[in-house]
């Protein structure tokens, strides 16, 4: 047998520990997520992203104008969305009917909140209703003019805190129905069943009249049947969820689906907006990731 040259040796050790390197790498990625475009082996094309935890992201920039200090039934709010150049970005495309959603929520998921503020010049304005104190956090989620990835919105948070007492609310525990308003309730088939993380997953709710039967129609929203929006009740990043049925589609058993991708373990609540006879209704679930 031939002996190698120490070189030809060398070379070979150096080989075999970028391939160790790599594939280390590749796991890390795989196992915490942190590859928020990663192939999931599924026809869904969704990917898993904790988003809204910081003010910046991809180039955009969440400017704060005018923040919530005070509580009242219609607090000003007004921001920038400030674009990679560094200037105002004031056109986006439509993303759920929408170029820009808005979001509040409370760090107990109290006070939830989706608006759509207006443009006025290069700022955002808006309204929204603050019932109490306490800490706060607004989201602003849009798609890019110049992104091919409509799948994905940017989604931007910021903290904002309401001096004075607070009655914090603990988080509701998984259940298999929530209250709609009016009568109306949701129920997940599958009850207060655990969710898996980084797996592409189908979430199923039945909408249900003031009788108790399942809906057979309800209005558009937002282009769709129904708009769903979750929290990571920790982190308190934000996840999206993709309604499947596309309007026109028969509602079986009054259920609307939903595609989901959580990117992190823990408790979620998700929350579930439709409408019906000209009234948006809206129902909130707490889901577990593991």
């Amino acid at each position: 047998m031939r002996k190698l040259h120490w070189a030809s040796w060398a070379a070979l050790g150096a080989a075999v520990l970028v391939a160790v390197v790599a594939i280390v790498f590749v796991v890390l990625r795989s196992s915490t997520g942190a590859s928020p475009h990663q192939n999931m082996g599924s026809p869904m094309t969704l990917a898993a992203h904790s988003d809204g935890l910081s003010d910046f992201e991809n180039g955009f920039r969440f400017e704060p104008v005018t923040l919530p200090t005070t509580r009242g039934d219609a607090v000003q709010v007004a921001f920038r969305i400030l674009g990679p150049s560094g200037k105002p970005e004031t056109q986006f495309q439509l993303n759920a009917t929408k170029q820009l959603h808005f979001f509040v929520v409370r760090d107990d998921m109290q006070g939830y909140q989706h608006l759509h503020p207006e443009l006025d010049g290069d700022t955002w304005k808006g309204a929204v209703a603050i019932a109490d104190g306490g800490a706060y956090r607004m989201f602003a989620e849009f798609i890019p003019m110049n992104t091919t990835d409509t799948t994905h919105p940017v989604v931007l948070g910021l903290p904002f805190a309401i001096a004075g007492d607070t009655a914090t609310v603990e988080i509701p525990a998984p259940a298999a129905e929530a209250d709609a308003g009016s009568g109306y309730r949701i129920v997940r088939p599958e009850g207060p069943a655990t969710v898996a993380v980084r797996q592409p997953t189908v979430l199923r709710f039945s909408l249900r009249g003031p009788d108790g039967k399942p809906l057979d129609t309800v209005d558009p929203h937002l282009g769709a049947y129904g708009h769903m929006t979750g929290f990571h009740t920790s982190l308190l990043s934000a996840t999206h969820l993709h309604p499947r049925e596309p309007l026109g589609a028969p509602l079986i058993n009054g259920e609307l689906t939903f595609q989901a991708l959580f990117g992190e373990r823990g408790e979620y609540r998700l929350f579930l907006e439709f409408s019906r006879d000209g009234q948006v209704h809206r129902g909130a679930f707490t889901v577990f990731v593991s």
